[in-house]
């Protein structure tokens, strides 16, 4: 039988937790923070402060669920980072804390390998080495994956990361906070040709949406100076439009990095692997390009400790374990 764990995620505005036994999820728990929504964003006090409120619930109930005591655990793991400072410190301080307290060896995960190896929670699984598209609110990489533990970013936004320009366009469109999901569902509906966007090109394999947002701003100023009823007249074919550019803006590079390296299994990961548009244009590139495409389960996108829980059984199997003199990196690289 392999290692029994814990594993806590708290890196933004959901506190999860989860155990793995013997490579296998058998409990998933995330308590989603609402209070966010009236702020338009995350307030990182806020998140910390909840954290803190649901970090012993989520806790007792991933070990109720995965029907064990604290006696059958053999490790605790947790988000190091990378994060908002006050949310990782929440989970980095009851880890330590928990595993000080039952003398049990201790992991620290990098959250966007996280994301990454949460392929390996359900079948089916990529082989090595495949790339990984990973997209969040946070990060846009290009990562080559050699192994569970073996990876290296090909490439990455240099400003903004595309999960921050679905929302603050949908934020431009009026749709409330988290914008992004709720542009995507509009998008359903539209003509993703109607209105053009701006797709930049970066040297090698990086990324950039500032310019796209910036574009955005004066296409709708533009607009709505000539017709105040611009947006909520033309909002679904505007949300499609604006989510095609964003897609072939990172398919693009993907394309190009696929084509270079001769490699055809293709995954993608991180929240914005959730949306609707992006995983058909991944069916669709996987039919044209003859890629074997991975896409994870909706439940393992957005940020959850599953994913953290996965990553920290292979690290246990390496007997990668950290010390009690480990602090959170809010910046942690890949």
């Amino acid at each position: 039988m392999g290692p029994t764990i814990l594993a806590i995620e708290s890196s933004c505005d959901d506190t999860s937790a989860a155990i793995i036994r013997n490579g296998k999820v058998v409990a998933n728990i995330v308590a989603t923070q609402e209070v966010h929504k009236q702020y338009g964003g995350v307030v990182p006090e806020l998140a910390s402060r909840a954290h803190q409120q649901n970090i012993i619930p989520v806790v007792s109930q991933a070990l109720l669920t995965a029907k064990i005591t604290k006696s059958d655990l053999d490790a605790v793991a947790f988000t190091r980072g990378p994060g908002l400072l006050g949310a990782l410190l929440v989970g980095c301080a009851f880890a330590k804390s928990f595993a000080l307290g039952l003398n049990l060896p201790l992991m620290e995960v990098n959250h966007m390998q996280a994301h990454i190896l949460a392929h390996f929670i359900d079948e089916p699984k990529p082989s090595f080495p495949f790339l990984c598209l990973t997209v969040s609110g946070g990060h846009t990489q290009i990562v080559l994956v050699k192994d569970y533990l073996d990876m290296q970013v090909l490439g990455q936004t240099t400003d903004d990361a595309v999960g921050e320009a679905f929302d603050k366009s949908a934020k431009l469109l009026g749709l409330p906070y988290p914008g992004g999901p709720l542009l995507d569902r509009t998008a359903a509906t539209g003509n993703p040709d109607r209105f053009t966007f701006p797709i930049v090109n970066m040297p090698g394999y990086d990324f950039s949406f500032s310019g796209i947002k910036t574009s955005i701003l004066y296409f709708l100023r533009e607009n709505t100076t000539q017709n105040p009823h611009f947006i909520a007249e033309n909002l679904a074919d505007i949300c499609a439009s604006i989510q095609n550019a964003l897609i072939q803006t990172l398919l693009k590079k993907l394309k190009q990095a696929a084509k270079d390296t001769g490699i055809r299994e293709i995954a993608i990961a991180g929240g914005v692997s959730a949306n609707s548009g992006l995983r058909q244009a991944m069916t669709d590139s996987a039919a044209r390009y003859k890629w074997n495409v991975y896409i994870p389960a909706f439940e393992y996108c957005t940020d959850n400790a599953a994913m953290i829980a996965i990553t920290a059984h292979y690290k246990y199997l390496q007997e990668d374990f950290t010390t009690q003199y480990v602090s959170p990196d809010p910046r942690l690289k890949l």
